[in-house]
């Protein structure tokens, strides 16, 4: 795989299955369309995008893409460069557990570089790769916003800071053992206060 992130490449694919909304994210549509004024509803692209992503796997097909064309009554190509802009947004296929590694310089001052070593080790594949048993996906991010606990990752939707070489390979090997991981500061730190 090539580019700096997954919704970077802007290669966006048909997964070859239609997309379909479930229930529960009609529901939550209809929500979410409700909060925007009248005539203004295609400003809910972002979140119906965000919707799509968490049903679909984790990316966002061509098929995504038309099914939330459709149901916000917009062309497609306005979706697609709304999904194309935003790195939040994963434009081709991702493993299991998306691997977000901050390299902004907090992060690096503080051992991103060993972090980032001990993933592409423990998942056995390197920066903006997919691992054999498509378990993991790894890639390098700017900022994940919590600069004083640094070196940090996300792994899908959690946050795990204060990290180093060890835990970093234990929160690793208990997602290969489906154990659950500590989420959060790694050294006990609760928020962003001084690190004991």
């Amino acid at each position: 795989m090539s580019g700096n992130h997954p919704g970077l490449s802007n290669n966006f694919s048909r997964s070859g299955e239609k997309f379909s909304w479930s229930k529960d994210n009609l529901r939550s549509i209809k929500n979410i369309i409700s909060k925007y004024p009248k005539g203004r509803e295609q400003s809910a692209v972002m979140p119906l995008l965000y919707l799509a992503q968490e049903q679909n796997n984790n990316w966002i097909s061509i098929e995504c893409i038309e099914t939330i064309a459709e149901t916000l009554n917009m062309p497609k190509i306005r979706v697609t460069e709304v999904a194309s802009f935003y790195s939040m947004y994963n434009t081709r296929p991702v493993g299991e557990n998306l691997v977000q590694i901050c390299r902004t310089s907090p992060c690096w001052l503080r051992g991103s570089n060993k972090i980032t070593k001990t993933i592409c080790k423990e998942t056995k594949c390197e920066i903006n790769d997919t691992s054999d048993d498509n378990k993991f996906t790894v890639v390098e991010v700017e900022c994940l916003g919590a600069c004083s606990n640094g070196p940090m990752i996300q792994i899908n939707n959690d946050f795990f800071e204060d990290l180093d070489e060890e835990s970093t390979k234990k929160i690793i090997d208990n997602i290969k053992e489906g154990k659950p991981n500590i989420i959060g500061s790694q050294k006990g730190r609760r928020s962003s206060e001084n690190a004991q």
